[in-house]
């Protein structure tokens, strides 16, 4: 979406913000001084907007987004700001924090919902509802790419060319329906290298997920017809598809050929296996997606269900945050916007409740689909009880999560207790450090909050200045790096969030690798703890360590304990995950990748002439330059990565 109109910018006139003195002033002043300093800013700004439709963004003193909003008419929307005690205490703070607003006009209030949902996924404005979790979902991709097409599963970009059946709510509801159509459909899964490669068939085909296209013991006509049921099945043609398997297999029983019968009931059985798992499949419902919003302490969920051919795809509870003052059909109809800002919608949308300007969403979803789509809440019949099925279940994962959230916050406060902290922390990093023999070392951090673990928080480290299993100068080295950065961040006006308690996995020598670099970076008002393994690694006895004092246990059995080996774990699994990534990059890795302008082309050309990477390294000057795409000043280069 582009600049329709243009933009409009103002500013608060104050000092210079960033310098120390106008941050101490701005400090010292009360809250309703920064209230009405923020009001002041709107105010100067409504004498110069527009009456038409646009995108009207707060910010804050360093230029950060702090609201997105958008307006049928700018010049009627932005002064609903100014009248301060008609605002909930979200948006008072969000006022008070206003230093300054850009505008951007459109033609439509339709392009300007648009603007708005591409702009809050892009800025993440903190007073804004926010998806927390709006990773793609994963589908099931029958490319068609290759004269025998491979069924694998897809998540990202479709940018393949083939057909795209989901979204399915999770991965593992993925595994389970390839797993499922590998045995009815015997469609490929390997790639088209190791295609090439095959000179008899491998054990997929012998344990009867694959028809062994790749030696040719199905032909290509008989392999597309494959590929069109096994399309069928995935567009809601389950039943007929099945029909017609019972159909062969009774025939092949009559003829007395049960072998070719019982590869037919097996393929059965897998189909049926796929159906079982849809937990309710409703009648008239083809393609839809299913929301339903419970609210309970300020908190909401909104459970989603995914229908495609008829099927049930599965569902995924989402907890977005800053609803608490708006109303369900506010909080509804924000949801659904971010969620389809980069992802088409189905032809029909059911709702518990219908979402504020119903009509405004219905459009730009249509514009978004390039057809027209339904924002429905049914009061009775099958739809109906589909609804209230997810709303149950949207209850359910909310009270779990409250649950979950006090029982947090309770462990939080007795690790601050056990640790004479001054207050519960809030964040806490986790670091832990895995190499193999020395290679390929890796530093990892988890973070973990009264939330629990925040996954999208967690870091990985290559590890670059040691390679030989130093565990203390690894440590050092991601100490360094992690709170360098936000120095500099914090330095350059972002936004930067601190630490409540390191945990450092290991005893002493680890503790005093971390305190001996923060002192470096100047950095003396973190909590620091080791937690070094028991005797014989046994858990139950692990040791804490804190700056100048020795090293004490927590009694056994002790919920803080468990909770502290539950981050300790979790870095363990983290850290080993991530160091295996690298290991199987490094398997995978091709030396020429490190030569400064050689592209896919030239690797290609130099390979192609030399048989391998190792054969290029040994070759002289003179062979390199006659290479057929390489120039001169290629050549050198290439020629003296591999001899200094």
């Amino acid at each position: 979406m582009g600049d329709s109109g243009g933009k409009i910018k103002v500013k608060k006139s104050a000092p210079a913000l960033g310098s120390a003195d106008a941050a101490a002033s701005d400090d010292s002043r009360d809250a309703s001084s920064r209230i009405e300093d923020g009001v002041q800013v709107l105010r100067t700004a409504i004498k110069t907007l527009p009456n038409g439709p646009g995108v009207y963004r707060m910010l804050d003193a360093r230029g950060t987004a702090l609201y997105v909003g958008k307006a049928r008419s700018l010049k009627k929307r932005v002064p609903s700001y100014t009248r301060i005690n008609q605002l909930p205490n979200r948006l008072k703070r969000m006022v008070s924090e206003t230093s300054s607003l850009e505008i951007v006009t459109t033609h439509t209030e339709v392009e300007a919902l648009l603007l708005e949902i591409n702009m809050i996924k892009q800025l993440r404005p903190r007073y804004n509802v926010l998806l927390r979790d709006d990773k793609s979902f994963p589908h099931i991709l029958i490319a068609r790419d290759h004269a025998y097409p491979q069924i694998v599963k897809h998540r990202g970009a479709q940018k393949r060319e083939g057909d795209y059946f989901g979204p399915f709510a999770s991965a593992g509801a993925v595994n389970h329906t390839l797993t499922a159509l590998q045995k009815a459909f015997l469609l490929r899964s390997c790639n088209d290298a190791v295609f090439r490669a095959r000179t008899r068939p491998c054990l997929l085909y012998q344990i009867k997920r694959c028809a062994a296209p790749c030696v040719e013991y199905v032909s290509a006509d008989d392999y597309e017809l494959l590929v069109a049921e096994a399309k069928r099945f995935l567009t809601g043609d389950s039943r007929n598809v099945q029909d017609t398997f019972a159909t062969r297999m009774n025939e092949a029983a009559e003829a007395l050929d049960f072998e070719i019968a019982a590869t037919y009931r097996d393929r059965i059985r897998a189909l049926a296996h796929v159906s079982s798992r849809q937990d309710i499949n409703v009648e008239g419902v083809g393609d839809a997606d299913v929301f339903a919003l419970a609210e309970q302490g300020g908190q909401t969920c909104v459970q989603a269900i995914f229908f495609r051919g008829g099927q049930n795809f599965g569902g995924r509870a989402y907890f977005p945050s800053q609803t608490r003052d708006l109303t369900p059909k506010a909080a509804l109809a924000a949801f659904l916007g971010q969620f389809y800002g980069d992802r088409p919608p189905p032809p029909l949308v059911l709702v518990s409740e219908l979402p504020d300007e119903l009509a405004l969403l219905e459009e730009a979803l249509a514009l978004k689909a390039d057809r027209r789509v339904y924002v429905r809440a049914p009061q009775r019949g099958g739809k109906r009880r589909l609804l209230d099925h997810a709303l149950t279940n949207a209850k359910d994962a909310l009270g779990r999560r409250m649950a979950e959230s006090a029982t947090h916050i309770k462990l939080l406060a007795g690790v601050a207790e056990a640790f004479g902290l001054e207050a519960p922390p809030q964040r806490i990093e986790v670091y832990d450090n895995s190499h193999l023999g020395g290679t390929k070392p890796v530093g990892a951090m988890v973070v973990a909050g009264p939330e629990g673990f925040e996954k999208n928080q967690y870091r990985k480290f290559n590890i670059r200045s040691v390679q030989d299993g130093d565990d203390y100068a690894m440590m050092r080295e991601v100490m360094t790096r992690r709170f360098k950065r936000a120095q500099e961040a914090e330095a350059n006006g972002e936004e930067v969030v601190w630490p409540d308690l390191l945990l450092i996995d290991g005893g002493k020598g680890q503790l005093s690798a971390v305190l001996e670099a923060l002192q470096d970076l100047g950095i003396e008002d973190l909590a620091v703890v080791g937690v070094a393994k028991g005797p014989d690694r046994d858990a139950g006895r692990e040791r804490f360590f804190k700056p100048g004092e020795e090293g004490f246990l927590l009694p056994e059995n002790h919920p803080v304990l468990h909770y502290l080996q539950r981050l300790r774990d979790e870095s363990h699994r983290y850290v080993i995950g991530a160091q295996r990534q690298r290991r199987t990059k490094a398997i995978s890795e091709n030396p020429l990748d490190d030569v400064a302008g050689v592209g896919a082309a030239r690797k290609r050309a130099l390979l192609a002439r030399f048989g391998s990477a190792k054969a290029v390294g040994r070759a002289g000057l003179e062979d390199l330059e006659t290479t057929p795409g390489i120039s001169k000043a290629v050549a050198q280069r290439v020629y003296d990565h591999f001899n200094g």
